[in-house]
């Protein structure tokens, strides 16, 4: 692990927030099993806790865990991921009873195999993060450390740069909650 991604990993354990690179745009990050860190992101996006936040892991093997998944989504996630992708499952009840409520309390959970390395080196160090975009609520990604800097300020303990920069290009949302996987509009 580079010097400044086990500083993020730290940062996290303690319950901080983090900012990172990933194949999207640039993510804010908590540890996903954390109630009062995820209670703590949503209140720095300025979100209501009923909107759904998506979880990355740093490896396909990862999700099998969390999820419960039809024959056809096991394929899906095996020819598409790592990649620009959020994919809705079925939570498993190891899930429900390992990350934070705002997490899995809908009926599908939003995952994520980011392709940036480091966004999948600091999934690999601290476990499960939430994967929500840098930004304010209502407002547009950032794309820059910058950008992220100017929308949180002291909220976010270290801002964690590296690898190839963001897309800019929000992931792709696919429902794996039915016997086929289906494509859905953002809201």
């Amino acid at each position: 692990m580079g010097r400044s991604v086990a500083e993020a990993v730290r940062a996290l354990g303690a319950g901080a927030l983090v900012v990172y690179p990933t194949d999207t745009v640039f993510g804010l990050a908590a540890r996903a099993s954390s109630r009062a860190a995820v209670n703590r992101l949503v209140r720095a996006k300025g979100r209501s806790g009923a909107q759904p936040l998506s979880v990355a892991v740093s490896s396909v093997e990862e999700i099998e865990p969390l999820a419960a998944l039809s024959p056809s989504g096991r394929r899906w996630i095996r020819r598409h991921l790592p990649g620009p992708f959020t994919i809705l499952v079925t939570p498993s009840p190891r899930a429900r009873r390992s990350l934070a409520p705002a997490v899995t309390g809908g009926r599908a959970l939003g995952l994520r195999v980011p392709a940036h390395p480091v966004a999948r080196e600091l999934a690999r160090g601290a476990g499960p993060i939430v994967a929500t975009s840098a930004n304010r609520h209502g407002q547009p990604p950032a794309l820059t450390l910058a950008d992220a800097r100017e929308a949180f300020g002291a909220n976010v303990r270290v801002y964690l740069g590296g690898g190839p920069p963001p897309s800019g290009v929000p992931s792709t949302l696919v429902d794996l909650t039915g016997p086929e996987p289906r494509t859905r509009a953002r809201r």
